[in-house]
């Protein structure tokens, strides 16, 4: 090319630009000049495209709404540039590259001149502005172009297919996106308009416009539109659906959720429960959890397919609906199931079972129930779901999933989810079915090792109230008794075992055991706690030289937490002696309602055995009410231990009533909530022994005196009315006064006390304790002791300060009894 025909600053691809097509409009659209490289670029001569609209040439339905859109547009601005696709006059399609300008002719009418170019003959080797529309267009995302007025301008194919060109071109976002979504989007949009800068990423949740009843989520970004000048002439806005991973991450909030909520406690029923209430309404409309009725018992369940014949009871249930009106069940009532129905299928398959479309009128185990089936069809549910509870590989259970129109179908993931859901909660259910076991077993021992029944004879009334701890740990090891002592007396004991659960139990038994061996050898309070203190520290050292992993380490640090506190009241001189080993004091009520605590040595903990225990002796008014006690009754009601001890005492202050009602009053003024330890509380009101009913006799220390004895005996049995057991009384009193006489020293008493039985009792200063002989033929004596105890009930030797007292108690006859 010569130089003289060459364009300073040209294009060598000046002859793509020179073959445009040009044409113009007028106001109306219609085509007023058509120039001949139009007729070569689309086939039409001028004759045929004059005075017809401009739109006739266009190739896709729906270009028609969009250019006048495009019209809208150029009225408002300085022209308008894209990518069209024209019909060829042969009927070829041609996608162009137009640009529309503005032209004022000389009487100041409207008119528009159009240039068009094949897109692939535009400068840059067709990669531009204009040729990127139609790849927009059929691009995977959403997309879409707004005015300054926030009216639609251009949306691409993906979008046009949810809402029409129709009902969306030259509309506001107000008039065409629903009410939610189009006020989250004009707001965005202003903000980009007003400081240019793009918002990203906004994600929000929409019906389909296919199914409303259908949800999908999208990810939105806006961003502005400016000219060449730096004007901001329009929005832009992209829009992604990220259905699956809004759904993953739902999938994952939900077990998340799952595994802080699902095993909160160590109760079955409640963990069926927290599984309902996560999976509504994330997973379904309605959520029933069955478990078999021994898992709730806490008992080990049957390997194996699990039929029709296990009882089955609701444990949770949960529905979008208040109050659950479609489950038809109250938590704890037994399951009905056919064996047609999915919860029966699904336990003997041992798998999940979906029926993603319930068919109202053909599934067998809706149409053989009635009212199954009038349920299924008032509920709209439309896909059923069973997952097996199964842990630690036994079934437990069943979960069952219904969903309605609101959710769908059940999906393959939606199987995945709920089996993960059921799962972590069969875990729990599992690990709450062993602590029930654990905790019934302990109750259980408990309850054997308490006394069952409480009897003070004819020296106290007694009454007990004792209730377990009411936390997750288990029952503790609180305990009491009611010991018969001889010579009438009683002895009242409590005690408190640190810990729960089956260890503090059997310990509780240990000392409960070991309180009565040594109570029967008629050991002072003090001495007998000094035993006690001394018997568990031997078990501590037993316990404590094994490994830690055998779990006795647990066993000797619950002995070395063991409190007791031992009293024993004498109703013929009416004193009561007590001693305590760390346990708190007793509480003594007099007759006139005066309450006070005993100021008694606390002493150590069993088990510690560095200080001495000290007994304290008082003199109690006939119907004096002693009150024994565990910490967890005091502490219940407040942590300030001198809050309950005050509870105590004016819930005691009942002069002459009945000890079931003070109690319950105490109880009541203690027990504001369930405890979280062990309470006991013994209450202990005294009689006395009076004249009638007790004789005694000071004998010297002479072999003449026997005699004297019988007949001091047979005499009062006379007037006692007991004649019958005259001669065994005699022949005992003889004996035992005889051995007074011959190994102890003086002085002597003789004492004789009626009560439920015929006691007899010998006083001497001597500290020698007589036993029983097995004489030999040619032995003139030792037979004595062993006479005597062929002939009574039983017999035995306690020592006083001063002395001893061998005892011995007959049975009264019926009629005098």
């Amino acid at each position: 090319m010569s130089s003289d025909k060459a364009r300073p600053g040209g294009s060598d691809r000046a002859g793509d630009l020179a073959k445009a097509a040009t044409a113009e409009l007028d106001a109306q659209g219609l085509i007023v000049s058509w120039t001949l490289a139009a007729q070569r670029l689309l086939g039409y001569r001028a004759e045929e495209v004059l005075r017809h609209p401009a739109a006739e040439l266009l190739a896709l339905p729906g270009d028609r709404e969009r250019a006048a859109a495009v019209a809208a547009w150029c009225r408002t601005g300085d022209g308008w540039g894209g990518s069209v696709a024209a019909r060829h006059r042969d009927g070829r399609d041609l996608q162009l590259a137009v640009q529309v300008t503005p032209v004022l002719d000389g009487a100041g009418g409207e008119r528009w001149s159009v240039f068009a170019l094949e897109e692939w003959r535009m400068p840059g080797g067709g990669v531009n502005q204009l040729m990127l529309e139609p790849f927009l267009a059929h691009a995977p995302v959403g997309m879409a172009v707004l005015d300054t007025e926030l009216r639609y301008v251009w949306v691409n194919d993906v979008l046009e297919r949810l809402i029409p060109l129709e009902r969306r071109l030259g509309r506001t976002v107000d008039q065409v996106l629903p009410p939610l979504e189009a006020e989250a989007f004009h707001e965005r949009m202003l903000r980009v308009l007003r400081t240019g800068i793009p918002v990203m990423d906004y994600e929000f949740r929409s019906p389909t416009y296919a199914d409303p009843n259908q949800e999908r989520a999208y990810s939105a970004s806006f961003f502005g539109l400016a000219d060449p000048q730096g004007r901001r002439i329009g929005i832009w806005y992209m829009v992604i659906d990220v259905t699956e991973r809004w759904r993953a991450q739902e999938r994952l909030a939900l077990l998340n959720d799952a595994s802080v909520r699902i095993g909160s406690t160590l109760d079955v029923t409640r963990t069926g429960q927290e599984l309902a209430d996560v999976a509504v309404p994330a997973l379904a409309d309605f959520v029933a959890v069955d478990l078999l009725d021994s898992v709730l018992r806490g008992e080990e369940p049957v390997p194996g397919p699990v039929d029709s014949s296990l009882l089955m009871r609701r444990c949770g249930q949960q529905s979008v609906n208040e109050g659950c009106p479609e489950a038809g069940l109250a938590v704890g009532e037994a399951v009905r199931r056919s064996p047609a129905s999915p919860i029966t299928r699904c336990l003997l398959a041992g798998e999940s079972l979906v029926e993603a479309a319930l068919d109202q009128t053909s599934s067998a185990w809706v149409t053989e129930d009635p009212a199954r089936g009038a349920v299924i069809r008032a509920y709209g549910f439309r896909s059923v779901m069973v997952a097996p509870v199964q842990a630690r590989g036994v079934t437990l259970g069943a979960a069952t999933f219904f969903r309605s129109r609101r959710l769908g179908p059940f999906t393959a993931d939606d199987v995945r989810l709920a089996e993960e859901l059921v799962a972590r909660a069969a875990v729990c259910v599992d690990n709450a079915r062993r602590y029930t076991r654990e905790r019934t077993a302990a109750r259980v021992m408990q309850q054997n090792l308490l006394p069952h029944e409480l009897t003070g004879g004819s020296a106290l009334e007694v009454a007990s109230w004792y209730f377990p701890a009411d936390a997750p740990s288990g029952v503790g090891g609180d305990w009491f008794d009611v010991i018969p002592l001889s010579g009438a007396r009683v002895a009242l004991v409590v005690g408190d075992v640190v810990g729960h659960g089956i260890n503090a139990a059997a310990t509780m038994g240990r000392l409960r055991t070991a309180v009565r061996t040594l109570a029967n050898l008629d050991l002072p309070p003090d001495e007998l706690l000094a035993r006690l203190d001394d018997l568990v520290i031997g078990l501590v050292k037993t316990y404590g030289a094994e490994p830690a992993e055998t779990g006795n380490a647990t066993v000797a640090a619950t002995f070395m937490g063991a409190t007791c506190l031992y009293a024993i009241y004498d109703p013929v001189s009416r004193r009561c002696c007590m001693a305590r080993a760390g346990h708190l004091p007793p509480a003594v009520a007099g007759p006139d309602g005066t309450v006070e605590l005993v100021d008694l040595p606390a002493g150590p903990p069993l088990g510690l055995g560095s200080l001495p225990f000290e007994a304290v002796e008082r003199e109690l008014p006939e119907g004096s009410l002693l009150a024994l006690y565990t910490n967890g009754l005091i502490e219940t009601c407040d942590p300030d231990i001198g809050v309950g001890l005050a509870r105590l005492s004016g819930a005691l202050t009942m002069p002459g009533a009945a000890l079931k009602d003070i109690g319950g009053r105490a109880v009541k003024a203690l027990l504001t909530g369930p405890p979280s330890d062990d309470a006991a509380l013994l209450l202990a009101r005294t009689r006395a022994l009076g004249a009638h009913q007790v004789a005694s006799w000071d004998l010297p220390a002479d072999p003449a005196v026997v005699g004297n004895a019988r007949a001091l005996a047979g005499r009062q049995l006379a007037e006692w009315g007991m004649e019958e057991l005259q001669f065994t009384t005699e022949l005992v009193v003889s004996e035992l006064v005889t051995n007074a006489i011959r190994h102890g020293t003086g002085p002597i008493t003789l004492r004789l006390i009626r009560q439920a039985g015929l006691i007899c009792e010998v006083f001497d200063g001597g500290s020698t304790a007589p036993h029983l002989r097995h004489a030999r033929t040619t032995d003139e004596g030792g037979r004595g002791l062993f006479i005597v105890a062929q002939l009574t009930r039983r017999w035995g030797t306690r020592y006083t300060p001063t002395g001893k007292i061998i005892w011995t108690e007959q049975d009264l006859p019926s009629e005098t009894a």
